[in-house]
């Protein structure tokens, strides 16, 4: 099976590749992942206060609103690559791979992110990743404002480099189809569905609240089926899916969906690189089994573009998903 896709641009071998995480810190495992098949290297986010805090310190950028601010965030010995040793390790992985490598800034703002971006361009960086995690906890913010954030640093992003700009989103926008088409329109290449809401616990006897990162399973993948359903098809932006893809089935439908490429994280976290390679193959097992020749032909055979009405047919499955339990699960009580 031709397993070729286009992404950002870029010509790539197969639609697999790690998501941003600490697993390509290490060389040694970028190689195993690009043994694995890996068609691109995404890399480990590069966070806005990281670059903040080597600009002017976490003090003076956060705490006008708290004077407990600065305790809010990690020391910057807990970053595994400060600002100098990312762009480093970039440049040493581009020396090192045959396949494109994808830089990530994670943040909210446009201060300090520009000057990276740069030099993440010079670096030798094939593409950047824009990673927005933003949780609105101002009563006074409304939705077009955040929105209006989103687009604005983009905006500004893509008038100041020349390599290709994809931004990772929240899947919880009022409505997401406008915000990736107002990102098509900036000149954004591609979007990544979806960023994870990340929820810390309480500890009620510490009084204090605990950050536990739970890794995702193969349930979260149905939020990013949604998204990939509705948007193929309509914008011309790449669409990569990034969440809940942890056996070869789980990538056959996100590629059914409409994803261009499909981002792996918790599954390699969990059983190192060399799973990349057994989903590849797996997929391609499953797809020629079922007789398709290529990823083009199976890509999107499942999206809303082969519905006339998409708002109808979303109304009517939700109908049907509440029917189905009742059909399903609940036995009627006898009649006395």
């Amino acid at each position: 099976m031709d397993l070729t896709t286009r992404y950002l641009g870029l010509e790539l071998a197969n639609p697999f590749m790690p998501g941003a995480s600490p697993l390509v810190d290490d060389l040694d495992v970028v190689m195993r992942l690009e043994d694995a098949g890996a068609s691109a290297i995404v890399m480990h986010s590069l966070f806005e206060e990281q670059i903040v805090s080597e600009r002017s310190g976490l003090a003076r950028a956060y705490a006008e609103s708290s004077a407990e601010a600065q305790s809010y965030f990690p020391a910057a010995s807990e970053y595994a690559l400060g600002p100098e040793r990312y762009l480093a390790h970039l440049a040493r992985i581009k020396r090192r791979v045959h396949v494109p490598v994808i830089a990530s800034l994670n943040g909210t703002t446009a201060e300090g992110w520009l000057e990276y971006a740069r030099l993440i361009e010079h670096a030798g960086a094939d593409a950047l990743e824009l990673n927005f995690y933003h949780v609105a906890t101002d009563l006074r913010e409304d939705g077009a404002t955040v929105e209006r954030r989103v687009i604005d640093i983009v905006a500004v992003l893509k008038e100041s480099i020349t390599i290709p700009l994809a931004v990772k989103l929240s899947p919880f926008y009022s409505s997401l189809p406008n915000m990736v088409w107002q990102l098509s329109r900036l000149g954004a290449a591609g979007v990544i569905l979806a960023n994870r809401f990340y929820q810390p616990d309480i500890d009620p006897e510490t009084l204090e609240t605990v950050p536990k990162l739970q890794l995702s399973d193969s349930s979260e993948l149905l939020l990013r089926l949604r998204w990939l359903a509705v948007l193929f098809g309509r914008t011309p932006v790449s669409i990569a899916a990034s969440g809940g893809v942890h056996e070869p089935i789980d990538a056959v439908k996100a590629i059914m969906a409409g994803a261009d490429v499909v981002q792996i994280v918790s599954a390699l976290l969990l059983h190192g690189p060399a799973h990349l390679g057994y989903i590849r193959q797996a997929f391609s097992q499953w797809a020629e089994e079922h007789e398709y020749e290529s990823l083009t032909q199976l890509r999107g055979s499942m999206s809303l573009s082969r519905c006339p009405d998409p708002e109808a047919f979303e109304r009517g499955n939700y109908l049907k998903v509440l029917q189905s339990w009742q059909r399903t699960h609940h036995k009627p009580l006898p009649i006395s």
